[in-house]
């Protein structure tokens, strides 16, 4: 099903055999050290292709430096290629690509331009490829076990999908036990609350619907998606930068 939302690939599988997707150890710092900096990503998912540089640039302008496109949004290859060339992003942004599902999709992703890979659930083979590339990865865990299965595969931050029962005290309680975890929810993270994870063990969150709002993106209401933008952001900027543990 996901095949059919995905753009062709960026290059052709002869000059796919050539490339290297080995990145530098500065380059995986450095990406890491913007999510410690700038700690909330926008996710962005839409129905149609046509909404989604729409939505993902009135993010930007409300002050994310992390953004996320995802393998279900139509074109999304193609659109976060677009904004990789904006000179205007260039060392403001970090882009990445979300819905990462095999070692294929890690390959077109980076081919398309991705600073880091996130996948909805624990998928080994990801994890593995992008340490052995030094590209940053975000595998989505569900539970402290499959956290810190995700952290010794390679897994420099956790994602923590879907939200769970306590919320950032469950965050402050896991990163409490398990300090050398990066966790970083994608679910039950509002508009309001992003600080509380922030300031109880999270190294980031990543915001979808309650930033995107279904209704706004339906209705084209771009100011109103840099609004809610403005508001993370005034929160997460109030917490300050992650300090390591």
């Amino acid at each position: 099903m996901l095949s059919s939302l995905r753009s062709p690939l960026l290059r052709s599988p002869a000059t796919r055999c050539m490339s290297s997707y080995v990145k530098s150890e500065e380059s995986f710092n450095e990406v890491l050290d913007w999510f410690k900096q700038h700690r909330a990503t926008a996710v962005l998912r839409t129905p149609t292709s046509s909404a989604c540089p729409k939505a993902m640039s009135a993010a930007i302008e409300g002050g994310f430096k992390i953004c996320e496109f995802t393998l279900t949004t139509p074109d999304a290859l193609l659109h976060m290629s677009d904004f990789k060339k904006e000179k205007k992003y260039d060392g403001q942004v970090k882009f990445g690509m979300g819905t990462v599902m095999n070692t294929r999709d890690c390959e077109m992703a980076v081919d398309a331009g991705a600073e880091f890979i996130i996948s909805p659930i624990m998928i080994p083979e990801v994890i593995t490829w992008c340490a052995s590339n030094k590209i940053p990865c975000l595998p989505g865990c569900h539970t402290p076990t499959e956290a810190y299965n995700a952290y010794l595969l390679g897994a420099p931050v956790q994602k923590i999908f879907p939200g769970v029962a306590g919320n950032h005290m469950w965050m402050k309680a896991v990163s409490a036990a398990l300090p050398m975890l990066r966790l970083n929810p994608t679910s039950g993270v509002g508009l309001e609350n992003a600080g509380d994870f922030l300031d109880n063990g999270c190294v980031g969150v990543g915001l979808v619907a309650p930033l995107f709002d279904p209704v706004m993106v339906q209705e084209e209401n771009w100011e109103g998606i840099k609004a809610n933008a403005e508001v993370v952001m005034k929160g997460v900027k109030a917490c300050g930068p992650y300090i390591e543990k």
